[in-house]
């Protein structure tokens, strides 16, 4: 089962998500980016710290239906193949 990202992902609540995340770690392989609509650079913050997590534990992260804007934020930021996106 996907963890499913959000509607919204910005500074208000980036952190509090990025724990959610790290709690749920067996969720965490694969992100489901479909609900995701408003946010900002912040969400690449909480991707990044999850794939950490993930490959000290030897495994790795999978982000599905990633919208347009996330991939050229990746883009922008020089994290997108880090990402897989």
């Amino acid at each position: 089962m996907p963890f499913l990202l959000p509607q919204t992902v910005t500074q208000e609540n980036a952190l509090q998500l990025q724990k959610e995340g790290l709690l749920n770690s067996a969720t965490l392989k694969t992100i489901d980016c479909s609900a995701l609509k408003d946010f900002d650079s912040t969400v690449l913050t909480v991707l990044l710290a999850w794939q950490k997590k993930l490959r000290a534990d030897g495994q790795s992260l999978s982000i599905q239906s990633p919208p347009e804007k996330l991939k050229v934020l990746a883009n922008v930021y020089g994290v997108s193949a880090l990402l897989g996106l």
